[in-house]
């Protein structure tokens, strides 16, 4: 059996979760690849709103095995709370959460680094969460970072030295964070951690699909804050393509088979960065009330803005999506009138690609009508005329076709075409 991948094509927070937990009935293995808790993925169901942000999202239901990969760095602290959020609401975890030997810690060290650089940065700060994410990954490139696998031989020595060096570097900067009472609670997260099972992934996640176990590989954030293609430098700290379920997981790209690429119906970013389409106008605002458009993790409002095509086709490209899955379609069903970026005005001339230096584009747009409706359809065939040519224009336009489309939170509003 072959992997599917799932990621998302925008700036992150394009409703991973929902469709991750709507998916897990078809996997055995549900493997998140990379990232930390600056994901935040919101399911919805039974009328209770769930956000995971280092757990994959399969969790919640029973059919699957739910595996934290090498490539994804795990703050202990945040790990439990979101632990002891899961056993609070009944949800097992002992037999259906393994954890990668390989995974990287973050240190409470770490975040008092990440806060201290970003506060150094002062108006040229990238709008990072402050979770310890980048420091993390910078000390794995360095080979200095700990890992899951060092709880269990002389972790305390190792823990001691690379606190030390991170202190060192802290006395440099005029910031103040208690570290210790932090540790306390980051101590009891590193036994929690010890009490589940740890695995070597690589061979685990192997040996599985040799057996015909099929396995749904999680991305967190979105194409366009990929370290290597978003829009460097307000990016995240890893690989949040395709590419980065090989590297994150262990697994072959010969046995990658779907990937499903979820997209808003238009588009939001937290943080800094370019970001062509934003609206500044009451459409803007009205995205974000309606949508709720504030971050999960950090609770920051999400800038809002008209979909972005030029922006999807080159996610599309760089992760060979095989599948789209529209997400918030519900959001846009007061519009009398909905625009979708399809080139831009770039340097004297008209473009229909993303370039590197993405905050020098302007938007050309084409008007479309709107549903103006509240969508109850239960299949694709009983959508608004309107949503549907919205739909189809975008599939034309990218060359992918749209097979899922959710018009609300609620795993019951997932329309399958």
């Amino acid at each position: 059996m072959n992997t599917d991948v799932l990621l998302g094509l925008q700036w992150g927070d394009e409703g991973k979760g929902k469709i991750v937990d709507f998916l897990t009935p078809k996997y055995d293995i549900i493997a998140r690849f990379q990232g930390g808790p600056n994901a935040g993925h919101t399911l919805v169901f039974n009328d209770v709103k769930h956000v995971l942000h280092t757990i994959p999202s399969g969790i919640f239901r029973d059919n699957a095995l739910n595996i934290i990969g090498n490539g994804v760095v795990i703050d202990p602290y945040i790990f439990k709370e979101e632990i002891d959020k899961l056993i609070a609401q009944g949800v097992t975890i002992q037999d259906k959460l393994y954890i990668s030997s390989r995974a990287h810690l973050i240190l409470p060290s770490h975040k008092a680094l990440d806060e201290a650089y970003e506060i150094e940065k002062g108006v040229k700060k990238i709008g990072s969460t402050q979770k310890g994410i980048g420091p993390t990954y910078t000390d794995k490139t360095a080979r200095c970072g700990l890992r899951v696998g060092d709880i269990i031989t002389d972790f305390d020595a190792k823990y001691r030295e690379l606190k030390e060096t991170h202190l060192k570097t802290l006395a440099h900067f005029d910031y103040s964070f208690d570290i210790d009472a932090y540790e306390a609670k980051w101590m009891e997260g590193i036994k929690l951690i010890a009490s589940l099972k740890i695995i070597d992934s690589e061979y685990f996640l192997n040996k599985e699909l040799e057996k015909g176990k099929s396995i749904l590989a999680e991305g967190a954030q979105g194409t366009l804050l990929d370290i290597e293609f978003g829009s460097y430098p307000f990016v995240t700290s890893s690989n949040t393509i395709s590419a980065g379920a090989c590297t994150g997981l262990g697994i072959s790209p010969k046995k990658i088979e779907e990937i499903f690429g979820i997209f808003k119906a238009y588009c939001t970013r937290v943080g800094s960065g370019p970001f062509p389409t934003e609206l500044f106008d009451q459409d803007g605002k009205n995205m974000q009330d309606f949508g709720n458009e504030f971050g999960s993790t950090t609770g920051r409002p999400r800038r809002c803005g008209w979909l972005d095509l030029a922006a999807l086709k080159y996610a599309v490209m760089i992760n060979g999506v095989t599948q789209l899955f529209m997400m918030k379609g519900d959001v846009l069903n007061s519009f009398e009138t909905i625009k979708i970026c399809t080139e831009y005005t770039y340097r004297g001339k008209t473009i229909d690609y993303l370039p590197t230096d993405a905050e020098n584009v302007s938007p050309v747009y084409k008007e479309f009508k709107g549903w103006n409706q509240e969508v109850l359809a239960e299949t694709f065939e009983e959508l608004p005329i309107e949503l549907k040519e919205y739909i189809s224009f975008i599939e034309q336009e990218v060359g992918v076709p749209i097979t899922i489309v959710s018009m609300g939170p609620e795993r019951e509003k997932t329309i399958v075409k």
